[in-house]
């Protein structure tokens, strides 16, 4: 039929159409329809799409003639056509588009062919054409394609296979539901996935094998050259999957970092998964000595208790160097001149000049705020200007009242942070004090003074336990803190046989019972030891429901939930046993153990679960117990969400809703929620509604909302929040409390001089700290309760801070241990995930010499290629000398 023709059977079938009466179109009608619309498509075609067409045309009719001896070749030239057609992005290929009319032929040929190699020639063709023409619910390219077919999927181009793992991966769950056998799918799969992996479709390839259940069968297919961003993908998806999904997930990144013997991300990954046999497989294959150090420095940071071989590994594992770090950064930044707390005031800017610190008479509440900013802002410097200044009675600590002397003695130990001999060289003359207030903050400062580091001496224990059976209440209950800072994250089996006693005690006071309690679950935090648990569980039990409504009750219930920091469903068999014991504690501990369990995850179905308990409406007569419950829960959102920045984002949006319609216990804890969100990290959204939620009517929110602002900037010396906080200071000119807790929230802001972090998460925002975790949630929930703890005599539960407190610091070393000065890029993190090649991962960077500060959201890269990093470029890090002719090389 030449194009004259065409026209004219297009002519004439319009003059029929318009001459029709109106009715519903038959199906031969609209056949005929759409052959006329299709027709007219055909005028419109080039003379080489024409033939091309004429050709299609005329091999399906040969198909249909069932000539045996020339099929095959006909099918190789059917099949060649399709595979080397080319188009752009947005249109479909040519001849596809033109054996769309054919496709319901085609199909109908392949039923009636008998089982052959000709039909397995048709059913690879039917399976690209289904591509575009069959109904999505048929799954059709799958079908043909499960037909036999041998050839390769990957020669049919990546929008085939792409199409080709969405119908796998909804057959596959079609499948699951009714128990079917899923072993083809599985095989294809494999097909399909070293194409993804060798085509920068990494996540495409991870993504199908997630939906098949079966991440791990990944790691064969995974190259050297892709393994990075393999390892990428996976653990960014972590946090938006379930147990036990997430930890599969953990795995099969940690088996592809063995498998390129990368060992230290490795570690990290085995951190991650809390596997102490992981870990130690990781840190046997270290052969090198310098990995094995820097390996050593990896678990220092996590307060991993280990033991290796070589007495300089052990120094580093036990961060008995620290405070020798952290003195060589503030000297290089110029930092070791010791501040007053006057100068972090600054009260001469102040609008009412009547403050803390502003007259010459100096109240206990005064001084006691100047002893606490003091020991924040020289934390780990080992000198100031108040405290360490006279050792006569006259020193800054017989200043202080009462308990204030606890803190004041205390703060000794938080000055001589992690430098564990002078610590204890300055305490041990206050042991034998008449005074018992100071005697007691000598044994806690002694345990403050030993956090985060390990002595094979033990000089804490050997100088606390002493006082934990005898002795008045404040001895003990600052004695057993103590131990459970200096000891926190260590799992030592001797530490329960040392508390159980005291927490099983039903006749000791109320705090004894609830410290030990706390303390044990600091040292096996995260452990899920059952004889710890047991021990609390069965006290919970025993105790009087009198006993259950003091307000150090909250500590019990803690300690038994920090045993199951990111345990997920290993809390469930102890969160079933608190639902049959009566009393307030357990119905606190039951939201504690659930909200800790999940800790960082960003679980949304438990996230959910905490708001409906939230917005549950209670009566005036409602106990105590019932909105604590709500005030954890409240607490317990942020603290599920803390661990990704989207799910943090949208708990932000909830709190606002809780602000505004919440009752009085939840709206205080909300401020504490936002402070756990975003500590050390201050987003000016967040600080800003802090800094709103701090002129609240009800003084309970406003103390939570200042010291939140505290929490938020702490370590950072934000230039807004020192200003916002310094109006406060003059708002609450008149009002003790608030005054106080403004002064605390000025120091953390300095924490350090500027140089520490409260923030739990590290390595790249990874790893949470779970001892870090633990110290925080310590004083979120003494600060829940502020007016009976906080501001009356237990203020030094603020040194519970002492174990999320760390140097945000980037050091390098030399291959001989020295401090290697080298030049690195300082930027802005930026999310690669996903992304082909090697986008840079720092943005706006600018150019520092090591040691230098790393902000929340900072990272670091090398600035030049005269080293090679042993691990993240975070904390301390060891270089290796590169050879001059692989730099030559690289060049």
């Amino acid at each position: 039929m030449n194009p004259e023709d065409i026209n004219k059977s297009s002519n004439s079938n319009d003059e029929m159409k318009k001459d029709q009466s109106v009715k519903t179109p038959s199906s031969n009608e609209k056949n005929e329809a759409t052959s006329v619309k299709e027709r007219n498509d055909v005028v419109d075609l080039s003379e080489e799409d024409l033939q091309l067409k004429t050709d299609l045309d005329m091999l399906v009719e040969r198909i249909q003639e069932n000539n045996l001896d020339l099929m095959s070749s006909i099918l190789t030239q059917l099949k060649e056509i399709i595979r080397t057609s080319t188009s752009s992005m947005t249109a479909v290929p040519k001849p596809l588009k033109f054996l769309r009319p054919h496709y319901s032929t085609l199909t109908q040929t392949f039923e009636s062919w008998s089982e052959g190699p000709l039909k397995v020639q048709l059913a690879d063709i039917l399976s690209v054409l289904g591509m575009s023409y069959s109904d999505p619910s048929k799954r059709e390219s799958l079908k043909y394609r499960l037909h036999g077919v041998t050839t390769d999927p990957s020669v049919w181009g990546h929008e085939y296979v792409r199409h080709l793992a969405a119908e796998i991966g909804a057959e596959f769950a079609e499948r699951q539901e009714k128990d079917s056998a899923t072993d083809d799918l599985m095989d294809l799969a494999l097909l399909i996935v070293p194409f993804f992996l060798t085509h920068n479709a990494e996540a495409d390839a991870i993504d199908l094998l997630q939906e098949l259940g079966a991440i791990e069968k990944v790691t064969p297919y995974v190259e050297a050259d892709n393994a990075s961003r393999v390892c990428l993908y996976i653990t960014s998806c972590v946090n938006l999957l379930p147990f036990p999904e997430d930890v599969a997930m953990l795995r099969t990144a940690h088996a592809i970092y063995r498998k390129f013997n990368q060992l230290t991300q490795a570690l990290n990954i085995a951190i991650r998964l809390d596997d102490m046999s992981l870990i130690r497989e990781d840190c046997e294959a270290a052969k090198d000595p310098l990995l094995k150090k820097q390996m050593a420095y990896i678990l220092a940071r996590q307060r991993i208790p280990f033991d290796m071989e070589d007495e300089e590994l052990n120094d580093a594992l036990n961060n008995i160097h620290l405070s020798d770090h952290f003195h060589h950064l503030g000297k290089e930044l110029n930092l070791m001149d010791p501040k007053v707390p006057e100068d972090i005031f600054k009260s001469h800017l102040e609008v009412a000049r009547t403050g803390l610190g502003s007259s010459g008479v100096y109240s206990a509440k005064q001084n006691l705020a100047n002893t606490l900013v003091n020991s924040f802002v020289n934390a780990g410097y080992s000198n100031d200007r108040l405290v360490l200044v006279d050792d006569e009675k006259s020193s800054w600590i017989y200043k202080n009242k009462d308990s204030g002397m606890i803190s004041a003695t205390a703060s000794i130990g938080l000055l001589q942070l992690w430098n564990v001999d002078m610590g204890l060289s300055l305490l041990d003359k206050y042991l034998y004090s008449s005074e018992e207030n100071v005697k007691a903050g000598a044994l806690l400062g002694i345990g403050v003074t030993n956090v985060a580091v390990r002595n094979e001496a033990d000089p804490a224990l050997a100088i606390l336990s002493e006082y934990l059976e005898t002795g008045s209440t404040k001895l003990r209950a600052t004695a057993i803190l103590g131990l459970g800072l200096a000891y926190a994250g260590s799992n030592r089996e001797d530490m329960l046989d040392m508390f159980a006693p005291i927490v099983t005690d039903v006749k000791a006071p109320m705090q004894l019972s609830c410290l030990a309690a706390l303390t044990l679950g600091l040292i096996f935090v995260g452990t899920c030891n059952g004889d710890v648990a047991s021990t609390i569980l069965q006290t919970l039990m025993e105790r009087e429901e009198a006993g259950q409504n003091d307000n150090w009750g909250r500590f019990m219930a803690l300690g038994l939930a920090l045993l199951f920091i990111g345990k997920q469903d290993l809390a469930d068999a102890t969160i079933e046993t608190l639902k049959a014991i009566e009393g307030d504690i357990a119905r606190q501990a039951e939201i504690l153990v659930d909200i800790c369990s999940y800790a960082g995850t960003g679980n949304v179905l438990r996230i959910q679960k905490l708001l409906h308990i939230c917005s549950e409406p209670l009566s005036a007569d409602a106990k105590e117990s019932e909105r604590s419950a709500q005030s954890l829960a409240a607490l317990g959102v942020a603290v599920i969400a803390m661990g990704e920045d989207i799910g943090s984002e949208m708990v932000t949006r909830q709190f606002d809703h809780m602000m505004h319609y919440g009752e009085p216990f939840i709206r205080k804890a909300v401020p504490l929620a936002l402070g756990l969100l975003s500590a050390s990290n201050p987003q000016m959204r967040i600080f800003d509604t802090l800094s709103r939620y701090s002129h609240d009517n009800d003084l309970d929110v406003a103390y939570n909302a200042i010291f939140a602002m505290g929490l938020v900037g702490a370590g950072t010396n934000n230039a807004r929040l020192a200003q916002l906080l310094r109006q406060l200071a003059s708002y609450y000119h008149k009002e003790s409390n608030a005054l106080f807790i403004v002064r605390i929230a000025q120091g953390l802001l300095y924490l350090g001089k500027g140089t520490m972090s409260l923030n739990p998460y590290h390595t790249d925002r990874q790893i949470l700290g779970q001892t870090a975790f633990a110290g925080l949630m310590t004083v979120a929930l003494a600060m829940l309760d502020a007016s009976s703890l906080i501001l009356d005599s237990s203020h030094w539960l603020l040194y519970g801070l002492t174990l999320a407190m760390r140097p945000r610091m980037l050091i390098t070393l030399g291959e001989d241990g020295q401090y290697l000065p080298v030049s690195v890029r300082v930027g802005q993190a930026v999310d690669v995930v996903g992304q082909a090649g090697r986008p840079k991962v720092i943005t706006g960077w600018v150019t520092h010499t090591t040691p230098v500060l790393l902000h929340h959201n900072e990272r670091a890269e090398l600035a030049t290629e005269a080293y090679t990093p042993m691990a993240t470029l975070e904390g301390i890090v060891i270089l290796k000398k590169n050879n001059t002719e692989d730099i030559e090389m690289t060049a």
